[in-house]
């Protein structure tokens, strides 16, 4: 075996976007599964209006056939969702699902402190939340 043979060999540009289409597409399978099992049926994804930062979170606003709209959350992250009139700017969605995330956690710690499970999953929720602030916070994300 050559030297050679043992690094890692870098992906190319057209592999590191196909990758990332293919993230896309599953992050919005999961979106629309998400709806699916909470009766919402979607008319439309406004994806000019979307977010997307690969492979970690997408934020979907999406029409629903009541013609409500929806911001919907994915990736390493519990799928969630929320009205759109809460805000029009997805840095402040990505906020308002960080801050709800945390009450959330603190009320599971609070009702359930001998639930493994339920403490799991708040300390999940913490965590998340966490890192939707620090996304929230970097400037860079949002020019």
């Amino acid at each position: 075996m050559t030297k050679e043979s043992n690094i890692a060999k870098k992906p190319t540009a057209s592999e590191i976007e196909a990758a990332r289409k293919q993230w896309m597409n599953d992050s919005f399978q999961a979106c629309n599964k998400y709806l699916a099992e909470k009766g919402i049926l979607t008319s439309k994804v406004l994806v000019e209006q979307s977010r997307y930062l690969a492979p970690i979170v997408a934020l979907w606003k999406v029409k629903a056939q009541d013609g409500s709209l929806i911001w919907v959350i994915t990736g390493k992250v519990p799928s969630d969702h929320v009205a759109a009139s809460i805000s029009s700017d997805p840095r402040e969605i990505l906020r308002h699902f960080s801050l709800t995330w945390q009450m959330k956690a603190q009320n599971i710690i609070d009702l359930n402190s001998n639930d493994k499970v339920q403490n799991d999953f708040a300390q999940l929720l913490i965590k998340r939340a966490e890192g939707l602030y620090e996304l929230f916070e970097d400037d860079k994300l949002w020019q």
